[in-house]
Formats: structure tokens, C-alpha cells, sequence
């Protein structure tokens, strides 16, 4: 009897053991018990405020604003020797701390408030087409990242409509920074795929607003737009991004993830005079995530 006992209780285990390596191999997601923690946490705050019924720029800002505090984590998504979907939030950067505000947004509006409905809409909001295959499907570029938003319509580029002019520029950073890239280091035919995508993004019409007219426009940006900071790097679109907050004084500032050694803050001087301070910003692409 015991010994029959002992076989059941092992053959349960190793169902288990298989169902659970089929679903992490079927779901391709990296997390840790305290991202699941402070997902849930995030929802909870939801309920609390009852932010589902407010508009959706309005959550995007409650939820950053309560990460405000959190460090800078640098290369989070790059886990695996393969693309995998990463949840890291005890850390953020300056991607990674727009997007998480965002799908949390989304998925509060949407009703959709547990850890598996926020991995489904990250995954949505990440990866070209909503769908995770491999390294080049994940949107790398955030101006190929705001054509993919506008195009499907989670958000609209309102840029041309603020005043910005045409952000002409050829984009080839990751492509000619091979070695700054693992996956492109150790997978040459993604270099291929990237060099396509590149040409892509570099045919197409964008706009941007200069730092020098953006105090004039400031007005027209509502607090919850997401702004991609354009930048003179050679063959670089973006080199940060942010999510757009009204202050006391009247003035956009930044809320955002500044840097390695810093926590996400919200910038002391308007948006403005903050790029100004930093000569290799240009201005900024600016995204209205849609109220859906």
C-alpha cells in the first residue's frame, strides 16, 4: 500500500513538473515573485482610487507617478540566450518605465487586472504585431515603436499637429553597433533582419519638435503623453523617453528614469529647459495613448 501510495504521489509530481516546464516553455516569461507582488499591488491601487473610471491619460499618471522611487535598472530585458518575455519591475528604465505605466493603464481601463493579463498586454505593447517571436520582433527603435502604436491604434502620433517640423535622419546605430547587442553579436541573420528594419524606419515621415519651440507648444501636450526625446547621435532616433506631467507652475516636466544611479523622478525643471541643458537632445516625438 505504501509503496503504491509512493508511486501515485511520484507520478503526480512528475505531471506537474511537466505541466509547469510546458506552460514556462509555452509562456516565455521571465519574472521573479516580487514582480508578481508589485504588479498586483498596482491593480490593487486601482481599485483603491478607482482609476478605471478615470481617462486613460490620467491613469498612465497615477500609476508613474507611484513608481516614482524605483531604480534605475539597465538591460533588464536582455535575459536568456533568447527573446523571452521579461516582467522586471523592481527596476525600470527609461523604456521600460513608460511601457509598464502604459500596460497597466490599458489593462485597468480594460478590466483585465491579474498578473496574466498583464504579461498578455505587455507582450501586445513590446513586440511588432502584438506578437513575440524573436530578437527583431521586439520594437527596439521607439519611433518604430510610436508608427507601431499609431498604426494599431493603442495611441496616436500627435506630433505633426504640436508644430514639429520633419525628423529627417538615418537610422542605423544597432546595426553598425553590432558588438553592443549580444543576440545581434551571436545571431548574424538578425543583423540582416535589423538592417531591413532600419531602412524601414528611416523611409518614412516622421516629426519632431525642436527643444527651441517646445515652450511656445507646451500648452497643446497633456499630462499621460508619452514622449520619445529625439537626439544628433549619429544613426539614432530616440535617446530617452518619458511620459509628460503638469506641474504646480503651469510647465510640463518630465516624469521618467533618468539614468544608472538614479531613481524614477519627476524632472525639477520643465521639459524645456531640461533638454536644453543636454546637447545631444534635439526635441521630442510626443504619443496620446488612446482612451481604449
Amino acid at each position: 500500500m505504501c509503496m503504491s501510495n509512493l508511486k501515485r504521489n511520484l507520478f503526480a509530481c512528475i505531471v506537474s513538473l511537466i505541466l509547469f516546464v510546458g506552460s514556462a516553455v509555452y509562456s516565455q516569461t521571465i519574472y521573479t515573485q516580487s514582480d508578481v507582488e508589485i504588479c498586483n499591488s498596482k491593480f490593487q491601487l486601482a481599485v483603491n482610487e478607482n482609476l478605471s473610471a478615470k481617462p486613460i491619460n490620467e491613469i498612465i499618471i497615477e500609476i508613474a507617478k507611484s513608481f516614482i522611487g524605483t531604480d534605475y535598472a539597465a538591460g533588464s530585458l536582455e535575459k536568456g540566450e533568447s527573446e523571452q518575455l521579461v516582467v522586471y519591475l523592481t527596476g525600470l528604465d527609461c523604456y521600460t518605465f513608460l511601457e509598464s505605466a502604459i500596460v497597466f493603464a490599458r489593462s485597468i481601463k480594460n478590466g483585465k487586472t491579474n498578473f496574466d493579463n498583464y504579461q498578455q498586454e505587455l507582450e501586445n505593447i513590446r513586440y511588432r504585431s502584438g506578437e513575440l517571436k524573436e530578437y527583431p520582433s521586439r520594437l527596439h527603435y521607439f519611433s518604430d515603436w510610436i508608427f507601431e502604436m499609431n498604426k494599431r491604434g493603442i495611441g496616436k502620433d500627435v506630433t505633426k499637429e504640436l508644430g514639429g517640423i520633419p525628423y529627417d535622419k538615418k537610422i542605423n546605430f544597432m546595426s553598425t553597433h553590432v558588438d553592443s547587442y549580444k543576440q545581434l553579436k551571436n545571431n548574424p541573420r538578425f543583423v540582416k533582419e535589423i538592417e531591413a528594419i532600419e531602412k524601414e524606419i528611416s523611409a518614412r515621415n516622421y516629426f519632431y519638435v525642436p527643444e527651441d519651440d517646445i515652450e511656445e507648444i507646451e500648452d497643446k501636450i497633456q499630462s499621460g503623453d508619452i514622449l520619445g526625446v529625439t537626439t544628433n547621435i549619429v544613426g539614432l532616433d530616440i535617446s530617452h523617453t518619458g511620459i509628460a506631467i503638469r506641474m504646480d507652475d503651469g510647465r510640463i516636466h518630465l516624469l521618467h528614469a533618468p539614468n544608472v544611479g538614479y531613481k524614477v523622478q519627476i524632472s525639477e525643471k520643465p521639459l524645456a529647459d531640461y533638454l536644453k541643458a543636454n546637447k545631444k537632445q534635439s526635441g521630442v516625438m510626443v504619443l496620446r495613448v488612446s482612451n481604449k
